[in-house]
C-alpha cells in the first residue's frame, strides 16, 4: 500500500457542465499556495494543456481502459509524489466510459482504483429541486464510488443557489459552491473544438486567470483541500514502469515535433522513451528550419496541421530536412497529425491544397465530420514499434481521411472496436516508418518504447 497526495475528482453528471472550467480555476487558485499536479481522465489533449499553464506543472493523462491497471497507479504515484495536492478532471459523465453496461475507462473506475473522493459539479442553469434528484442518483449508483460534495455550476440568482442548495444538501451531501452564469467564461474554441493551450497564450492565460478568481471567490476551497485529504491508499504495483533501465547518458536522441500544429502526446509515452535510453529534444516543424542535431530518430505526434498548413508548406527549410532523414531510412514513428504531412498535400474544408511531404502516396483532405473512439489494434508486420501479432491499444479521433493512398501499402494494423465488432485495415510501414492515425499509448505495452529506441540504435550505429 502507498500513502496517496490529497486527490479531489472533479467530475459531472454529463459532458458541459464547466468541469473543465471549474478543475482548470481550482488548479490555478490552489497553486498559488500548494504545488497541484494536474490529471485528466481519457484520451484528451486539450484540457492537460490548460491544467499545465494553471499549475505550472505538466498534466497528465489517466485512462483505465488504455493502460493496464497497475502501470495506471504507478504512473499516478511517480507524478503526484512531490505534490502537495492532486486535482483530476474527470471525462463525459461520471459514470460514462467504454460501453454501457460496465465502468471500463470511466471517471468512476479511476476514482475508484485511486481511492480518492470526487466533487460532483451539477449545472443547475434550468433546475432547482431536481439538483438533489441528481445529487442522490449519482451518490446511490456505485455505492462503492465516494462522492464527497457537489458544485452548482450557472446559477441564475442568490435564490436560485439557496434552493438548488437546499435541495442538495436535503439528501445529505454537502453543497461547496453556487458559481454564477457567465457567458463570457468559456474555453476558447474553433470550429474543430477547442484551442490547445499552446496556442493564442495571451487569452488563455487571461481565460485561466478568470478561472481562478472565479473559483476563489465562490467555492469553499478550505472544505475542497479537507475532502482530497479523505484520499485512501493506493495498492501500488510493486514495479517503477519509469524508473530509467540505464544508469548512464541516454543512448540515442529523438527528434519531437511540438509548436501550435503538434501537440498531442501523451507526456507516459515520453516517460517509456527516456526510461529505455532516450533524450527527448522537441523542435518546431513551423518555426525552425532544421532538425535537432545529431537525432536517431523522429516521432510526429498528432495536432491541428490543416489550421498550419500555409505555415508548414513554406517552411521548405524543414520539409528538406525531414524528406533526406526519411530518405535516410530513419526510425520515425507518426501518428495522426504525424501522418497528414506525410502525404502529399493537405486539402481543406474549402478545397485550397498545401503541398506537404509526398512521402506517402494519396492526400488528407478534411470532412465536416469526426471520426473518432478508442481502438485496439493488432500488428499485421514488423515496424519500429511493433512485433507481428502484438496488440496495443489507443484512440482515433481526426476529421480528415486519407484518400488515394494506392493498394500497395503495407498496412500497419487490423483495427478491433467495440469487443472487435468491427475491424479493419489502417495506417502504413514503410521501411523503419509507422504511420497511422491510431494514437498508441505506450503504457498499453511499454515494449514499443524500448523497441523504437533499440532500432534508433540500430539506426545510429550504421550511419556513423
Amino acid at each position: 500500500m502507498v500513502k496517496s497526495t490529497p486527490c479531489i475528482v472533479i467530475a459531472a453528471p454529463m459532458s458541459n457542465s464547466g468541469k473543465s472550467t471549474l478543475a482548470t480555476g481550482i488548479m490555478a487558485a490552489l497553486s498559488q499556495e500548494w504545488i497541484v499536479q494536474g490529471f485528466k481522465v481519457g484520451p484528451d489533449y486539450i484540457d492537460p494543456g490548460y491544467h499545465t499553464v494553471a499549475s505550472q506543472r505538466i498534466s497528465r493523462n489517466l485512462d483505465s481502459w488504455m493502460v493496464p491497471h497497475d502501470r495506471l497507479k504507478q504512473s499516478y504515484i511517480n507524478a503526484s509524489k512531490d505534490a502537495d495536492i492532486v486535482v483530476i478532471e474527470g471525462v463525459m459523465g461520471l459514470y460514462d466510459g467504454y460501453d454501457a453496461l460496465s465502468e471500463q475507462g470511466s471517471t468512476a473506475q479511476l476514482a475508484k482504483l485511486l481511492n480518492a473522493p470526487i466533487l460532483l459539479v451539477i449545472d443547475v442553469g434550468k433546475m432547482a429541486r431536481s439538483a438533489g434528484a441528481i445529487a442522490l442518483g449519482f451518490r446511490d449508483f456505485d455505492p462503492d464510488l465516494r462522492i464527497g460534495g457537489v458544485i452548482c455550476n450557472n446559477v441564475a440568482s442568490e435564490n436560485h443557489a439557496r434552493w438548488v442548495t437546499q435541495a442538495i444538501e436535503a439528501v445529505g451531501m454537502p453543497v461547496l459552491g453556487c458559481v454564477p452564469r457567465n457567458q463570457a467564461l468559456h474555453i476558447p474554441e474553433r470550429h474543430l473544438g477547442l484551442h490547445t493551450a499552446i496556442e493564442r497564450q495571451e487569452e488563455i492565460k487571461a481565460f485561466i486567470q478568470q478561472a481562478g478568481e472565479l473559483v476563489k471567490q465562490h467555492l469553499d476551497l478550505e472544505q475542497l483541500v479537507s475532502i482530497a485529504g479523505t484520499v485512501g491508499d493506493i495498492t501500488a504495483a510493486p514495479v517503477d514502469f519509469t524508473k530509467s533501465t540505464t544508469e548512464t547518458k541516454p543512448v540515442v536522441r529523438i527528434g519531437v515535433a511540438r509548436d501550435e500544429s503538434f501537440s498531442f502526446y501523451y507526456e507516459d509515452n515520453f516517460d517509456y522513451l527516456r526510461a529505455a535510453g532516450a533524450e527527448i529534444v522537441f523542435f518546431s516543424p513551423i518555426h525552425n528550419e532544421t532538425l535537432p542535431e545529431d537525432i536517431a530518430g523522429i516521432y510526429l505526434g498528432g495536432g491541428y496541421p490543416e489550421l498550419y498548413a500555409e505555415q508548414l508548406c513554406r517552411n521548405e527549410g524543414m520539409l528538406t530536412a525531414l524528406r533526406e532523414a526519411i530518405q535516410s531510412n530513419i526510425p520515425l514513428y507518426a501518428e495522426c497529425g504525424g501522418l497528414m504531412i506525410l502525404t502529399e498535400k493537405i486539402v481543406s474544408l474549402s478545397g485550397d491544397a498545401y503541398p506537404m511531404l509526398g512521402v506517402l502516396p494519396g492526400y488528407t483532405v478534411m470532412r465536416d465530420r469526426v471520426r473518432l473512439g478508442y481502438r485496439e489494434v493488432t500488428a499485421q508486420q514488423d515496424s519500429p514499434l511493433l512485433k507481428q501479432n502484438e496488440t496495443i491499444r489507443g484512440h482515433e479521433f481526426h476529421y480528415s481521411e486519407w484518400v488515394e493512398q494506392g493498394t500497395d501499402l503495407c498496412n500497419a494494423y487490423h483495427v478491433h472496436t467495440r469487443k472487435q465488432e468491427t475491424m479493419w485495415q489502417e495506417g502504413v510501414v514503410m521501411g523503419n516508418l509507422l504511420a497511422s492515425y491510431i494514437h498508441l499509448h505506450f503504457g498499453s505495452l511499454p515494449q514499443v518504447a524500448t523497441r523504437f529506441v533499440e532500432q534508433c540504435v540500430r539506426w545510429q550505429n550504421q550511419t556513423t
